[in-house]
């Protein structure tokens, strides 16, 4: 018996919960960062976060290795799965404004050591995101530069392979240096340059898609199943992955002045905007060529060069920098929001939350995320490991789906400013689009994600277990 109940007390402290309103003060505290953001600014970060590689590049593969010109179905499809994790996020986010993203969700659904694996899996998402999008913002840069005659020596122009003659990535490491000193500045500032880069790049895609329109060929769309619904549906799921990034907006709720009314407007409309951007593209893109010769890394530029618009092709390089600036933006911005409400509850070193007296700008956080996304951009060459950041934000996903089912059951008092409509159907089928997609991941991405998840524990429980606000304030509860 006695064994028994050791076992139930380390389960209660294992599992031990955040309160909805434990957390909502700790983000209006002292501790809690500026309330800076609108609906506009979370809209343009949902759009940054996700409008990049996806729309200059990824585009282009699906039509000619999958779908063909029903390219369209395939972004429609994905776009859809992706608004049921949407809207699941948009319930936690309008309830609990709160940084931390699923993280802090899963700490007060699921409790302590649940929360702790999913920030553990966001810092990976997060960390290889930032280094896979930096590594391609060089490539891209590099790229643009040749046209004008420029090239940097082969040493520095990508992570180190002393077997091609590469040791470091100059261009990768600048762009995260400067991005850092953006967010630096604060949060009012950071958005504001975000928000001009993310115009801009709308701008250019709206002018591909309008120029583009005058050269569509009818006949170019026929056949237009040419890979069958399989076909579409095997686009879909790549597709999908041009998606993420949505979710890291929720981590601005706690800097948004209106998180209740703001958070879901921010989360849906951002999506909405990028899944019309997809498919007006996708069938622009494909009406200009055959399907069948956009298999190449610049499809949206290809196709202007296609027609004889080499003038526009100009502009949309300028787009594709942009884009992949914005992405790399938000995924750093949302990096540093996770440690820094990682380490306000004491599972990290307390020393990363600390907070700027005037604008409440999270410096350590900012520079830690620096550090890493510098080390392993600069440093190391990825490759299959970017597959990791689809399987962690995967793995987000359907605990935020199942979570908000939880929560409904466990608290149904609890006020939803915004609440997921068919709350017993739309998780479930987030849950299963996001599974479907996991188990197809490659046996090495599993691997490698397990090892991550098992480093994740032993720093727990070496750390994370002791110094554990939450356990502290509970220990005291017991003591007073």
């Amino acid at each position: 018996m006695e064994f028994l109940s050791r076992l139930a007390a380390l389960y209660a402290t294992l599992f031990r919960k955040k309160s909805v309103d434990y957390t909502v003060h700790q983000a209006k505290g002292n501790k809690g960062l500026q309330k800076a953001l609108g609906a506009f600014d979370l809209t343009m970060l949902g759009v940054g976060a996700v409008i990049g590689t996806g729309i200059f590049v990824l585009t282009g593969v699906v039509a000619a290795e999958h779908s063909g010109p029903a390219i369209v179905l395939s972004f429609l499809l994905s776009g859809v799965a992706c608004a049921f994790a949407a809207l699941c996020y948009a319930e936690f986010a309008s309830m609990i404004p709160a940084s931390g993203s699923a993280y802090t969700y899963g700490y007060t659904v699921f409790g302590e050591l649940f929360a702790w694996i999913l920030g553990w899996d966001l810092i990976l998402e997060y960390g290889l995101a930032c280094s896979v999008v930096a590594s391609g913002w060089s490539a891209y840069f590099q790229e643009l530069i040749r046209g004008f005659g420029l090239h940097l020596p082969t040493e520095i122009s990508s992570a180190f392979n002393p077997s091609t003659g590469t040791y470091f990535d100059l261009m990768a490491t600048v762009i995260v240096f400067a991005l850092s000193l953006i967010l630096l500045s604060g949060v009012k500032e950071s958005s504001r340059i975000n928000n001009i880069m993310v115009l801009i790049k709308i701008g250019v895609v709206i002018l591909f898609i309008v120029v583009g329109a005058f050269y569509v060929q009818p006949t170019n769309w026929t056949p237009f199943m040419p890979f069958g619904f399989d076909g579409v549906v095997q686009g879909a799921a790549t597709a999908f992955l041009s998606y993420i990034g949505f979710d890291a907006v929720s981590s601005a709720s706690e800097e948004v002045r209106n998180p209740q009314r703001d958070m879901p407007i921010g989360l849906l409309s951002s999506l909405a905007v990028c899944m019309v951007l997809y498919v007006a593209v996708s069938l622009v893109l494909t009406g200009m060529v055959p399907y069948t010769k956009l298999n190449v890394g610049d499809p949206v530029a290809f196709a202007l060069r296609f027609v004889h618009q080499d003038w526009v092709a100009g502009f949309v390089s300028l787009g594709a920098i942009l884009g992949i600036t914005t992405v790399l933006f938000v995924m750093m911005y949302g990096q540093t929001r996770l440690f820094f409400a990682i380490s306000r509850d004491g599972l990290l070193p307390k020393s990363i939350s600390r907070l700027t007296k005037g604008k409440k700008t999270p410096v350590f956080s900012i520079l830690l995320t620096w550090g890493m996304a510098t080390i392993f951009s600069a440093l190391i060459p990825l490759g299959e490991l970017a597959q990791l950041v689809n399987i962690g934000t995967l793995f987000a996903f359907i605990c935020v789906s199942i979570g908000v089912v939880v929560l409904r059951i466990k608290r149904p008092d609890i006020k939803r400013n915004f609440k997921v409509p068919f709350v017993y159907v739309i998780p479930f089928l987030s849950v299963l689009a996001c599974g479907y997609l996991m188990i197809n991941l490659t046996g090495q991405t599993w691997i490698r994600f397990i090892i991550w998840f098992v480093i994740g524990l032993v720093i727990y429980f070496t750390f994370g277990f002791r110094h554990s606000e939450l356990g502290k304030r509970k220990k005291q509860e017991i003591h007073s």
